[in-house]
C-alpha cells in the first residue's frame, strides 16, 4: 500500500515563492475550500506533476510555473511503501527530477523517461491512467472510466488486478520472437551456404579422382601451347613499347608548335587591327575637308602628308601581316602532323593493352593447369576429403541449432498466444468481473441509484433498470452518470486493496459535491466515505464550505494575497 504523507510546492501555478505544505495523512477527511482562482485544485495538479511529470488538469508544463516569479517552480511529495520511505522532487526552471529512497538519491544514470518508468513500475506500481481512476475524481479534465476507450479501460483494470506484468511479458516475448526468427533465418542461410560448399567440394573430389595420366599429358600440352603464345605476345608488347619511346617527344613538340601558332595568331590580329585603323584614317582625309570636331578647314598639304605617311606605314604592316599569315599556316600543318603521330601512339597503346589482356588470361590458364598437375595430387585429394568431412560435421551442428531454434520458436509462440488480450489475462479478469459488478451495484444502492450495472469481459457496460429496460452510460443525466463514476471509483479502490496492487490511503474529490449530486446524493456519498477504512485520507475540494464544513474532521481554506495563493 502507498501511504502518502505530505506534499510541498512553491511557484507552482498561483502559489508564490513561499512553501505551501499540506499533510496528507493527518485526518481521515479534509475539506478544502476557497473562492474561484484561489488555488484549491492546485493540490491535484501538484500531486500529478510530482508523480508523473504532468498536471491533472489540461495545463502544459510551461504553464505550471508561476507567471509572476517565472522560476524555481518546485513540487515535493513524501510517501512510504511498506518499510521504505520515498521522496519525489520535481522542478521547472531549472528542470529537476529526483527520487530518494530511505534518504538516498536513487541512480540517475538513466534518462528521464527511464527514470519515470522506474518510479511507475517499480515503486508506485501505478501509471497515470490508474492514478486518475483510483486517487482523484475531478470535475475538470477528468475522463471517467466509462468514457475511456476499451483499450484504456483494459489498461486500468489490468493495473488494478496487477496483471499488467503479462502485457510487459507479452512485449518481451514479441521481442524474443523477433530475435528467434532472425536467428532461424540466419541459420537457414548458413545451412544453405554450407550445403553449397559441400556440393562444390564433392565435385572437386570427383575431378581429382578423374585426373588420369592421359589427362595430365593433355594438360601439359596445353600449358606448353599457352606458354609459347605468351612469349610471342610479350615480344610484340616489347616492340610496341620501344616504338612508343621513340615517339615520346611528340607531345612536347605539339605543345611548342601550339604556343608558336597562338603567338602568330595574336600578332596577326594586332596587325589586322592596325591596318584597318590606317585604312579608316586615309578614307577620312580623302572624304573630309573640315574637322568634324572643331569644324576647322583641314590644310591640303597636311592631308596629303598624313595620307602618304599612313599608306607607307600600311604597306610595311601588310608585309608583316603576310609573314604572320604564312607562319600560322606553317604551324597548323606541323601541329596536324604531330597529332597524327600522337594518334598513332594511342593506337599502339590500345594494341599493347589487348596483348596484355591476352597474356593475363593465358597466365591464369597456365596457373590453373599447373596447380592441377602438382605432384602431390594424392595429398590434395586427402585434404579435400578431410575438408568435406569437416563441412559435413558443421552442417550437422547447424541443423541441430536450427531444430533447437524452431523448438524455441514454438515454445514462445505458445507463450505469446497465452499472453494475448484474450488469453490468460481475460481468464483472470473474468474471475474478478462478478466481484467488480457486485461492488459497483452495492455502491450504486448506497447512492440511491437502483439499477443493475454489469461490465462484460470486453469492458462494455449493460445497465438495466428495475423494470429490466436496457440503458447505456450515455443514456443517463449528469447526476446519474456521476453516481456511476463514484461507484466505479470506490470499486477500483476496493479491488486495489484486495489485490494490494495500487492501493493507497489518498482519495481526492475535486468539486464532486459542487457538480451534479443533489443533497441526497451528497448524504449518500458521505455514507460511503464513512465506510472507508482507518487508513484512508479523503480530501474534498468544494465551493460549498458552509454546507459541508461540519461534516469533515479538518478544513483548509485557500485565499489570494497579493495575487498569490496561500492557506489562511
Amino acid at each position: 500500500m502507498i501511504l502518502f504523507k505530505q506534499i510541498r510546492y512553491k511557484n507552482f501555478l498561483s502559489s508564490g515563492n513561499k512553501d505551501t505544505t499540506i499533510a496528507l495523512n493527518e485526518s481521515a477527511t479534509t475539506l478544502i475550500v476557497g473562492t474561484n482562482g484561489t488555488g484549491k485544485s492546485t493540490i491535484t495538479d501538484a500531486l500529478s506533476f510530482a508523480l508523473f511529470g504532468k498536471a491533472f488538469r489540461k495545463i502544459t508544463k510551461p504553464q505550471l510555473v508561476n507567471t509572476i516569479n517565472k522560476k524555481n517552480c518546485e513540487v515535493e511529495v513524501w510517501f512510504s511503501v511498506g518499510s521504505d520511505e520515498f521522496r519525489i522532487f520535481r522542478g521547472i526552471s531549472p528542470a529537476k527530477f529526483e527520487i530518494y529512497k530511505n534518504g538516498v538519491l536513487m541512480n540517475q544514470e538513466a534518462n528521464a523517461r527511464d527514470y519515470q518508468k522506474i518510479l511507475e513500475q517499480n515503486i508506485l506500481k501505478m501509471n497515470y491512467k490508474s492514478f486518475r481512476q483510483v486517487m482523484i475524481l475531478g470535475s475538470a479534465s477528468f475522463v471517467p472510466f466509462m468514457q475511456l476507450t476499451s483499450a484504456n479501460r483494459r489498461e486500468v483494470i489490468e493495473d488494478l488486478l496487477d496483471i499488467g506484468v503479462f502485457s510487459r511479458m507479452n512485449i518481451l516475448v514479441k521481442s524474443t520472437l523477433s530475435t528467434i526468427k532472425s536467428d532461424i533465418k540466419s541459420s537457414e542461410q548458413e545451412l544453405a551456404i554450407i550445403s553449397t560448399k559441400i556440393s562444390s567440394q564433392q565435385r572437386n573430389i570427383e575431378d581429382l579422382e578423374r585426373l588420369t595420366d592421359s589427362v595430365k599429358i593433355e594438360k601439359k600440352a596445353s600449358i606448353k601451347s599457352s606458354s609459347d603464345k605468351i612469349d610471342v605476345l610479350m615480344e610484340k608488347v616489347q616492340s610496341l613499347s620501344d616504338s612508343i619511346k621513340h615517339r615520346s617527344n611528340q607531345l612536347e613538340i605539339l605543345t611548342e608548335k601550339t604556343e608558336q601558332r597562338n603567338k602568330a595568331k595574336s600578332s596577326y590580329e594586332t596587325l589586322k587591327s592596325k591596318i584597318s585603323d590606317l585604312v579608316r584614317e586615309v578614307k577620312f582625309y580623302d572624304t573630309n575637308d573640315h574637322c568634324p570636331t572643331c569644324e576647322q578647314t583641314i590644310d591640303e598639304e597636311f592631308k596629303a602628308d598624313r595620307i602618304s605617311q599612313s599608306k607607307n606605314y600600311a604597306k610595311n604592316l601588310s608585309t608583316e601581316f603576310s609573314k604572320c599569315k604564312d607562319a600560322i599556316i606553317k604551324f597548323e600543318a606541323e601541329i596536324s602532323d604531330t597529332k597524327n603521330v600522337l594518334e598513332g601512339i594511342e593506337e599502339i597503346q590500345r594494341e599493347i593493352r589487348t596483348h596484355q589482356g591476352s597474356i593475363s588470361q593465358l597466365q591464369q590458364s597456365v596457373a590453373k593447369l599447373q596447380q592441377e598437375l602438382l605432384e602431390n595430387k594424392s595429398v590434395d585429394l586427402l585434404k579435400a576429403k578431410a575438408d568435406l568431412e569437416s563441412m559435413t560435421l558443421e552442417q550437422v551442428e547447424i541443423n541441430q541449432k536450427l531444430v533447437g531454434e524452431n523448438e524455441e520458436l514454438k515454445y514462445n509462440l505458445a507463450i505469446a498466444e497465452m499472453l494475448k488480450d484474450d488469453g490468460i489475462k481475460t481468464k483472470i479478469i473474468k474471475q474478478y468481473l462478478p466481484v467488480i459488478n457486485q461492488l459497483v451495484n452495492s455502491y450504486l444502492k448506497t447512492l440511491d441509484f437502483f439499477v443493475s450495472f454489469n461490465l462484460n469481459d470486453k469492458f462494455e457496460e449493460e445497465i438495466r433498470s428495475r423494470y429490466r429496460d436496457t440503458f447505456s452510460y450515455d443514456s443517463f443525466s449528469e447526476g446519474e452518470k456521476q453516481r456511476i463514476d463514484l461507484s466505479l471509483l470506490f470499486t477500483w479502490r476496493a479491488i486495489a486493496k484486495m489485490k494490494n496492487s495500487v492501493s493507497t490511503n489518498l482519495l481526492v474529490l475535486d468539486e464532486t459535491f459542487d457538480a451534479s449530486l443533489d443533497n441526497d446524493g451528497i448524504e449518500n456519498l458521505l455514507k460511503i466515505l464513512n465506510t472507508l477504512d482507518d487508513n484512508s485520507n479523503v480530501f474534498i475540494i468544494s465551493h460549498k464550505g458552509d454546507i459541508l464544513e461540519d461534516k469533515f474532521q479538518k478544513k483548509i481554506e485557500f485565499v489570494k494575497h497579493n495575487n498569490f495563493s496561500m492557506m489562511s
